[in-house]
């Protein structure tokens, strides 16, 4: 679900839209909870670039099992991340799989930043769903 940014003026998010819990539960899904709320930004949306990132902390709920957690922590070193596909529905309520991984972004300062990142497809489904910059979207 995406929607222009309203930086100024934080909302609550609103409910998911009754399509989308229909189209979860249909996919055997059954913990539907927000697990972010994020404004695009240029890279976001950027074709170079091919990712959505996703900053541990804006995540407002837990998404992970521990061993999914653990699995890509352990790919975190300077030469390759560890990833998983996932499953993906788009606002479209295309369904399709995108690779989930964690990247720490090393600073200038020294100190690092942790975030995850879709990747592989997102370039597809941000094309196919108009997403464009300071457009809000929530997982």
């Amino acid at each position: 679900m995406a929607t222009r940014c309203d930086q100024q003026y934080p909302t609550p998010p609103p409910d998911l839209p009754i399509k989308f819990r229909k189209r979860i539960r249909a996919l055997g899904g059954s913990d539907i909870a927000l697990i972010i709320k994020k404004c695009l930004f240029k890279t976001d949306v950027s074709f170079g670039h091919n990712r959505l990132s996703i900053p541990l902390n804006q995540i407002q709920q837990t998404f992970l099992t521990p061993q999914e957690t653990e699995f890509l922590n352990s790919g975190n070193n300077e030469k390759k991340c560890s990833e998983m596909e996932v499953m993906l529905i788009e606002p479209s309520l295309r369904r399709d799989t995108i690779s989930l991984k964690k990247w720490e972004m090393k600073k200038a300062s020294g100190s690092a930043t942790s975030m995850y990142v879709l990747v592989g497809k997102w370039n597809s489904v941000a094309w196919r769903n108009a997403l464009r910059e300071d457009e809000t979207v929530q997982l």
